[in-house]
């Protein structure tokens, strides 16, 4: 018996009844992977990615503090630039102290002389006290005066009609008596003006000591307002931080309040990310967030909190905000900054850089919070102790000048 081989027409045949078999299987797979992917992009869609929301739309945002001198001055040190690390109270720029120094040579001169010019006050109470009792003197003289005037013209009137006074020696009695009168209204003025001056300076005086005068205390306030300048030429760092933006020169002459440096505290930064305002419709304050910095990339993420929403768009804030009222209009999608609170032991290990981007992504599941805050802050955003000392020593100062000054 012979074998047959097939034809050529049997070999094509099944040759493309093969290959229609595998382009089948292929599809088929293609189509179950397609249909897997699309069932986990949905299961992933609705478990996960719908309670998220993401922008990497986001910066590092910190306190940039400016060190502005509180007197004017001459810049004599700078004892720190750009990028070095501080601690609170650890002394930046040093002002020329000659200015602040004769001033308060001044201030401690004006005091003192004070306190003389109102113990002498209070010494003229006893020397106006006896100028009165000198004027009621000259009152009761002229009284007497007037008196013995009245007497003298009695008796002479009785005389007159038996020729024994002379009526040039009435004229003149009576002339003595208007004299007496014209004394006594003096002698009695003279007592009015008398208390008036020790009523005017007892009004300065009545009531307080010599130390707590009101012309004691204003010089000693400006004793003290001198002692705070001279101690004001030194610049502190009000908090820990890194030194940025040194614009100050040795030899300038800064006037108060002139920026001559920053200090930035990168313990304390925080994150803006700029949220689309379709995307702020499950965002609550306290959901936590993951973030990751261009910086370090994938490798380092952060943990945040949503700790405040913005009350407007950036828009609305700008320099310039849009006038969408006028001409043509075309609707653009707003942005509105959420702050997310980053991890401090994170800070610490990956610091980072004010203004760095940042991506965000904030787990939306747990919508319990409020949108915005609805209680009153109850602690400071920021302080600092470091200027709390500066008047250390000013009483000091003042007590031992008065001392000096205000005798026994």
């Amino acid at each position: 018996m012979t074998h047959q081989h097939p034809t050529p027409a049997e070999h094509a045949a099944a040759h493309a009844s093969s290959a229609k078999a595998k382009r089948r299987k292929a599809l088929l797979t293609l189509a179950g992977i397609v249909v897997i992917g699309a069932i986990a992009f949905g299961l992933y869609d609705w478990l996960v990615a719908s309670h998220e929301e993401y922008t990497d739309n986001a910066y590092v945002q910190g306190n940039v503090i400016q060190i502005t001198p509180q007197t004017g001055g001459t810049v004599m040190s700078i004892l720190a630039d750009d990028n070095d690390r501080v601690h609170a109270g650890a002394a930046l720029v040093r002002l020329d102290p000659a200015d602040t120094r004769v001033a308060l040579q001044q201030a401690e001169a004006n005091l003192a002389q004070t306190v003389r010019q109102v113990r002498q006050l209070y010494a003229n109470n006893a020397t106006l006290a006896a100028q009165v009792r000198l004027r009621e003197a000259d009152v009761d003289r002229a009284q007497a005066d007037i008196t013995r005037a009245q007497d003298d013209l009695r008796r002479r009137q009785l005389l007159t009609g038996d020729g024994a006074v002379s009526k040039e020696e009435l004229q003149h009695t009576q002339s003595q008596l208007t004299t007496a009168r014209t004394q006594l209204a003096a002698a009695q003025a003279g007592v009015a003006a008398a208390r008036e001056q020790l009523a005017s300076n007892q009004a300065l005086t009545q009531g307080v000591a010599v130390a707590q005068h009101p012309s004691v205390l204003a010089a000693a306030a400006r004793l003290r307002e001198a002692y705070l300048a001279s101690r004001r030429t030194t610049l502190p760092a009000p908090v820990d931080g890194y030194v940025a933006r040194r614009s100050v020169q040795l030899g300038q002459r800064v006037a108060a309040g002139a920026p001559l440096m920053a200090v930035v505290p990168l313990h304390e930064v925080w994150v803006d990310a700029n949220f689309k305002e379709n995307q702020l419709r499950h965002l609550r304050l306290g959901q936590p967030a993951r973030l990751t910095a261009d910086l370090y990339g994938g490798k380092v993420e952060y943990q945040g909190r949503v700790i405040g929403l913005g009350v407007g768009t950036g828009a609305a804030f700008a320099l310039l905000p849009p006038q969408n009222a006028s001409g043509n209009w075309i609707k653009v999608v707003q942005r509105v900054p959420v702050r997310i609170a980053l991890d401090a032991a994170q800070l610490e290990q990956h610091p980072l850089r004010v203004g760095l981007s940042m991506e965000v992504t904030v787990d939306t599941k747990d919508r319990s919070g409020a949108e915005l805050s609805s209680a009153a802050r109850a602690q400071p955003v920021a302080q600092t102790a470091v200027y709390e000392s500066l008047d250390q020593g000013a009483e000091a100062e003042v007590a031992r000048i008065i001392a000096a000054n205000i005798g026994k």
